[in-house]
């Protein structure tokens, strides 16, 4: 059988790790701006720490990033050359609305992903874009305290609003919200949240995640209002979790683990929060505001499709504190000791995203899109800028093969796979440009230096003839 024949296959960045020219084009500042590389960045991340302005002492690196804003027809050349079918980027809110909450949108930075998005299809790519990813002007953040504030909703409906009626004929395929469930554990990343002393988090983080979901639900409405033929889909960041042992007590940890992800999307695609969350919610004492409309709009505009991320599986115990951990996406877990790991100690795991795309297909009954996936490595080019990556070839043939079962033998429903960073670019969690995922090098250090020069790893070839095959040549 294999994959369909109209699969959907590319590579996937985000606008602050590839763009930059934070500062051009009449974009205004976002919170993924003021995010430095260095020891402080995870306090940030998690609004521990407050940074709304550039400060002395600090790298921040997705000032420039890649500088994809003045080199995206050289990019897209390449991603057609390798045969993409997709490619998946997202829109910088402040690119469109500079501080959020002007009425009208900024005419130069919809222009530019007009030129964009025309660049792709002149290469047959579809564009797959994701409304925010980690995204939020700074202005909105000072002004209205992010996502903990129900008018959000509004300047987030303007936007998409703004998005659907531009592009109608150039995207069909829009994503909401990127990762949604890292609120949970990168609030100022996923809400442009920041907390006081004292500050009660769970009850705002929950808050904001109610006025996100609230805005999912309001976007594709207004999606499907605007053109029929538009598909949303949500994004979880997905790994299923396994129990440490087969005590019912770690059993039991990992299946609230999963729920505790799962929370989001069955919100998202089933229309309304589930009994066991609002038990949990209960139990901590949170209490969320939600009107009639809210739970209306919930109810009658549900996701088209599931998009997830997976690199690496994770683990839960009921008692973890002996135990040993790991890194992982955005936040430690557990290590398995029948796994080996990345050099960043992300453990690789390609049976389970085969389970973890049973678990979702089985649970969720809609067409998954696998639209992160890949291995952050630490390439070293030879005199001729040739990097011979063939541990990234293995991880990802290993992945793609794992796909083909979970289609071929378990008959679950995949509309497309679009791999991590398929050219080099700024980490979300580390802020490394060392920590690379692409098949295209791109010349640049943790530092900022470099010529920006893109160069083809030997992995491009290798994924374009998987593409030219779709999925059946997965040889080296």
């Amino acid at each position: 059988m294999g994959f369909r024949k109209d699969f959907l296959w590319g590579g996937a960045t985000a606008a602050n790790q590839c763009e930059g020219g934070f500062d051009q084009g009449g974009r205004g500042l976002a919170n993924v701006d003021l995010i430095p590389i260095g020891p402080d960045r995870r306090s940030i991340i998690t609004g521990k720490k407050k940074m709304y302005n550039f400060e002395e002492g600090y790298f921040y690196p997705a000032k420039e990033a890649i500088d994809m804003y003045h080199h995206f027809k050289e990019d897209i050349a390449l991603f057609g050359e390798m045969g993409y079918k997709t490619y998946r980027l997202s829109i910088a809110w402040s690119r469109i609305f500079p501080k959020g909450d002007e009425t009208e949108p900024n005419e130069e930075g919809l222009k530019f992903y007009e030129d964009l998005f025309k660049e792709c299809h002149k290469y047959g790519i579809e564009p797959l874009v994701t409304i925010t990813h980690f995204d939020c002007p700074m202005y909105l953040i000072e002004q209205y305290g992010g996502w903990r504030n129900r008018i959000m909703i509004d300047f987030y409906k303007r936007l998409c609003n703004v998005l659907f009626t531009r592009y109608k004929g150039l995207v069909k395929y829009w994503l909401t919200f990127n990762e949604i469930n890292m609120i949970l554990h990168a609030p100022f990343l996923g809400a442009g949240l920041c907390f006081e002393e004292g500050e009660n988090e769970e009850q705002v983080k929950y808050q904001a995640a109610h006025h996100e979901l609230v805005a999912s639900a309001e976007a594709t409405k207004i999606a499907h209002e605007i053109d029929p033929e538009n598909k949303v889909g949500c994004m979880l960041a997905a790994a299923s979790y396994y129990p440490y042992s087969c005590r019912p007590e770690d059993v039991w940890e990992a299946r609230k683990n999963d729920r505790g992800n799962y929370f989001f999307i069955d919100v998202q695609s089933k229309g309304a929060y589930p009994a066991y969350a609002l038990k949990d919610l209960a139990r901590k004492n949170i209490e969320i505001e939600m009107t009639q409309d809210d739970l209306e709009v919930l109810k009658n505009h549900t996701v088209d499709f599931i998009s997830f991320s997976y690199y690496a599986s994770r683990v839960a115990a009921a008692e973890d504190s002996n135990v040993e951990k790991t890194a992982g996406n955005l936040f430690p877990t557990i290590k398995n000791p029948y796994l080996q790991a990345s050099e960043w100690g992300w453990q690789i795991d390609p049976l389970g995203l085969r389970i973890t795309m049973n678990d979702l297909y089985d649970r969720y009954e809609k067409p998954l899109f696998i639209v992160e996936n890949g291995l952050g490595a630490m390439d070293i080019p030879d005199e001729n800028g040739y990097v011979e990556d063939d541990y990234r070839i293995e991880y990802l043939a290993a992945h793609i093969q794992a796909m083909k079962d979970a289609v071929d033998e378990d008959g679950v429903d995949l509309l497309g796979y679009t791999s991590w960073g398929c050219i080099d670019l700024v980490s979300a969690g580390t802020g490394e440009m060392k920590k690379r995922y692409g098949y295209i090098y791109v010349d640049r250090d943790n530092e900022g230096n470099g010529t920006l020069k893109r160069s083809k790893k030997k992995s491009f070839h290798w994924y374009k003839k998987v593409i030219a095959s779709n999925g059946e040549d997965l040889t080296n």
